[in-house]
């Protein structure tokens, strides 16, 4: 059996219950090194088998996995975040199926929300912004033309952007060319999370040089969206004048 699990964001304690139980159950271990918090190794029973995918390929990561499963052991993919997200997860399973090798999934706190903790911030505000958009910069690997930022950035929503911290300035010309002004705001949040996390608050003009000034490249998600600044209408929620099934309304 393979299991892949969400590592989580960074922090050791934020992986789920279900993932913890399985990573100190497993007989082999494929991290993603280049993100997955090493610390959550610890969990790992002792004599466990482990590997470092950040340097391996596809195929040598599906033999390691297969091997286990011929000596009738269990295994552990563990990906950062959650595995729905980046997480190059359909093609292994397609690969395990081929083999008639059984997997399944556990989810994990993905770093966009992760990201909002850090900023205390909620992506989804009354009369503000009711969608998130979770997308990425077309760099070495394309993104699908109808998903270019310019288009995404179009529809004021919420933002969250993975991947492309190294290429603020791209980024930056491309929301603008979509429709964002230079004073919308912005935010970079770096490892967030892990005990050297950063959160960096400004606006989309600003966003290479909020960068550069706090020495940031990589692993940081950039935010954009009216969200942050944190002006709203009330929500009807609790509103004592809102009415629903489990309360009626108060004049």
């Amino acid at each position: 059996m393979v299991h892949f699990v969400g590592a989580g964001p960074g922090a050791v304690d934020l992986i789920t219950v279900r993932g913890m139980r399985l990573l100190s159950q497993a007989d082999v271990i494929i991290y993603a090194g280049s993100l997955v918090n090493p610390q959550l190794l610890s969990y790992a029973k002792k004599g466990c088998e482990i590997h470092n995918s950040a340097a391996m390929t596809l195929e040598e990561t599906f033999a390691v996995m297969q091997e286990a499963e011929r000596e009738g052991k269990t295994t552990v993919r563990l990906h950062t975040g959650d595995p729905s997200l980046y997480g190059a997860i359909r093609e292994q399973i397609e690969l395990l199926e081929e083999a008639g090798i059984s997997s399944d999934v556990t989810p994990g706190v993905s770093s966009f929300c992760a990201a909002a903790s850090a900023l205390q911030a909620e992506y989804t505000l009354p009369g503000i912004s009711q969608s998130v958009i979770i997308t990425r910069l077309a760099g070495r690997t394309p993104v699908p033309e109808r998903e270019k930022i310019e288009s995404l950035s179009a529809h004021g929503a919420t933002m969250v952007i993975f991947l492309s911290a190294g290429m603020l300035p791209e980024l930056r010309r491309r929301l603008l060319e979509g429709g964002c002004r230079e004073d919308t705001p912005a935010a970079i949040v770096y490892k967030a999370s892990w005990p050297e996390e950063q959160v960096v608050r400004g606006r989309v003009g600003d966003l290479p040089e909020m960068a550069r000034r706090h020495g940031i490249e990589r692993t940081a998600l950039i935010l954009v969206g009216e969200f942050l600044d944190g002006k709203r209408e009330r929500s009807k929620l609790y509103d004592p004048a809102f009415g629903h099934g489990y309360r009626e309304a108060k004049q």
